[in-house]
């Protein structure tokens, strides 16, 4: 099975990507390592054309620019609901925080996407107890934080129908913990600290969380839903970050009789400072949230959004901005739908034509917008729901 970055890290690399740490000492992730270095595919046009075929509706926006770029046996997904086969998406979310900031809804968008697309049911678990054990808090916080998160989860637009939320605190037991415990029986110590990278001063709940994140990847896990449909595949979308968890799942389903699910998994959203990684839940400037004002996002974006502009007007005129490094321009190609206007963002601001301050203004609208309506969403989700 393939090594994770931990180890490549110990031979003196300088990039961690593991479920709990994304860092960079030359400040940039290459992904191309990455897809080498965990033996996921990379997400070609060949595939995306054919999402467009299969579903007759353009590929998202975050297909079309790469934000999703490496994959597991998406294609075979695809063939399976080619043949009239159904599959379902499963994703998930570690509370850690009161609000979800713009990182965090990448994957949730996508989903959304996927749902409304091939029209699919979708479990999102919550990990509530990994919080617990990971951020040190207690039974109570990370519960309550789950609660909150699922209402911005909710407000993301899925069918409730065809939707299960699930934290793992309530649900945990039942069909769902015999799958823990087959899977748990697969995976040595070795195993587990070769892809997780524990050490002996790790405490066992550690090393014990794996199984709760990978069995929601097996049907039979949800008894209620998928109940005599125990080959119905699965496709996760996530962060490449969660990679590990799921080579693990992979590795041990065909010894349970089951199939490997399928990823399709997204680069990471930079921090407004710049590329060295993920955002930072601690450092409330490092990110917009969705719980933001316009004032705020204004704010943040006008004195933190790292710039690729030039140091002066007379020298930006002449040399033009930097895009490889300019967080203004890397959000817009996110969050603006337009092609064409991002384009032409890209070639007049690359050329000098087009100043720092305009780009930042065009941002902030754009943000505005979404966190806006994400506000208002979020506001009629009542406590039923």
């Amino acid at each position: 099975m393939e090594n994770n970055a931990e180890q490549e890290q110990k031979k003196g690399e300088e990039v961690v990507v593991n479920p709990w740490e994304v860092s960079s000492t030359t400040g940039k992730i290459d992904y191309d390592k990455l897809i080498d270095k965990f033996g996921c595919q990379r997400l070609d046009e060949t595939l995306i054309q054919r999402v467009e075929r299969l579903t007759s509706r353009p590929p998202h926006v975050f297909l079309r620019r790469g934000v999703f770029f490496a994959h597991r046996d998406f294609n075979e997904i695809l063939d399976a609901y080619e043949r009239g086969e159904k599959f379902y998406l499963y994703t998930g979310r570690g509370p850690s925080s009161e609000a979800l900031h713009l990182g965090h809804l990448v994957p949730f968008m996508f989903t959304k996407y996927l749902q409304d697309t091939f029209k699919v049911p979708l479990v999102i678990q919550l990990t509530d107890d990994e919080k617990c054990i990971w951020k040190n808090l207690s039974v109570e916080e990370s519960q309550r934080l789950a609660r909150e998160n699922a209402k911005d989860i909710i407000a993301c637009g899925f069918d409730i129908t065809r939707t299960f939320i699930f934290s793992d605190f309530d649900y945990v037991g039942g069909a769902f913990y015999k799958n823990m415990v087959k899977v748990a029986k697969c995976v040595t110590v070795n195993k587990v600290v070769g892809i997780f990278g524990f050490t002996n001063e790790d405490i066992i709940a550690k090393i014990s969380f794996p199984p709760v994140q990978a069995v929601p990847s097996f049907p039979s896990s949800f008894p209620h839903l998928f109940s005599g449909r125990d080959n119905l595949r699965c496709l996760i979308p996530c962060a490449i970050d969660q990679d590990p968890y799921f080579r693990m799942t992979r590795d041990v389903a065909p010894r349970l009789g089951y199939q490997k699910p399928a990823l399709i998994e997204s680069s990471f959203f930079p921090a407004l400072q710049g590329e060295t990684g993920k955002m930072s839940a601690s450092d409330p400037n490092s990110a917009i949230y969705v719980t933001d004002s316009g004032k705020d996002i204004k704010n943040k974006v006008n004195r933190y959004a790292f710039s690729g502009g030039q140091d002066s007007i007379e020298n930006h005129r002449k040399y033009g901005a930097n895009l490889e490094v300019d967080i203004p321009v890397k959000y817009l190609s996110f969050f603006l739908e337009d092609d064409a206007e991002l384009e032409h963002i890209k070639k007049e601001y690359g050329a000098g034509r087009m100043l720092t301050g305009e780009v930042k203004k065009r941002l902030i609208e754009v943000l505005t917008e979404l966190v806006e309506r994400h506000r208002r969403a979020r506001a009629a989700v009542t406590e039923e729901i």
